[in-house]
């Protein structure tokens, strides 16, 4: 749920939403969610000073009913 949560509202940030991609997987401290965007739209999501991605941050871990979240934001380039 909270990776399609997540993608959801990237892809209304973004200019490429096709190239969004949101993976979830399990750490022993919680939840990582890894959003993969195009490299021209690396900094909307980022934001200035990195406020988008902190408010991106804060939601996610609202929506969270079980505990952290860690949401990591890289380009489409870096594998």
């Amino acid at each position: 749920m909270l990776a399609e949560a997540l993608e959801h509202l990237v892809r209304g940030i973004v200019d490429h939403p096709d190239d969004v991609r949101v993976s979830s997987s399990s750490l022993r401290r919680g939840e990582l969610l890894e959003v993969r965007v195009h490299p021209d739209d690396l900094g909307r999501v980022i934001g200035r000073a990195g406020r988008t991605a902190k408010a991106l941050r804060t939601v996610v871990g609202a929506l969270s009913s079980d505990g952290s979240v860690r949401v990591d934001v890289v380009d489409v380039d870096r594998r």
